[in-house]
């Protein structure tokens, strides 16, 4: 089967909510999200899945409609950030600079609270697998957040640096998995169908 992966395009700023954020994507995002749908449409794609997250959802929707698909969503596919009160797209955090950011650049994990990474991890990859172990030969698109793929990515390449591939808003991930439990990477982080709406993680 063929696993598509494709990271939400860029979502509002919010911060110190009642609650938990879970922001909706801006009008660029919304742009990205339609560029994703513009792309894949073409493709015999049987089944489209995503996080529960509104900004995985809204970055669904254009490919969903075009394809008249029903959505099904996989609550394991929640992005890492889940219970937080903010949410705050890196590429602002590093462009203010400060002690914040280079907090993050120092310790990466540091942007994830308390939360267990290897457990996060855990979850994130039985979800995969579930999905790639019940749609045999079947092509499969879901949407999802930056450290799901991320995490995904790592354990199924044996990479020690959960950070050492990036994974942009609205990119674009291949893997082919056989019944026999090979899985192989065929792309990381295409981007080349956003054109000018492109923006890199830092």
């Amino acid at each position: 089967m063929e696993l598509i992966i494709v990271r939400h395009g860029r979502p509002n700023r919010v911060e110190n909510v009642e609650g938990t954020a879970d922001p909706s994507l801006t009008d660029i995002g919304h742009a990205q999200a339609d560029a994703v749908a513009n792309y894949l449409c073409d493709l015999e794609i049987d089944l489209i899945v995503s996080s529960p997250m509104l900004r995985a959802r809204q970055t669904a929707q254009p490919l969903v409609e075009k394809l008249g698909k029903e959505l099904i969503i996989v609550d394991d596919l929640i992005e890492i950030d889940k219970d937080s009160d903010t949410y705050l797209p890196m590429e602002e955090v590093k462009a203010k600079g400060g002690d914040e950011w280079q907090a993050i650049v120092d310790d990466p994990d540091s942007m994830h609270g308390d939360v267990d990474i290897e457990a996060f991890a855990d979850r994130v990859f039985a979800a995969f697998e579930e999905i790639i172990t019940t749609n045999p030969g079947k092509t499969v698109v879901a949407f999802c957040h930056a450290m799901v793929a991320m995490s995904f990515l790592q354990r199924t390449l044996g990479y020690e640096d959960r950070y050492g591939l990036r994974i942009d808003y609205a990119s674009i991930t291949r893997v082919q998995a056989s019944r026999a439990g090979v899985r192989s990477v065929r792309s990381v982080n295409e981007t080349m169908h956003l054109g000018d709406k492109v923006i890199l993680t830092p």
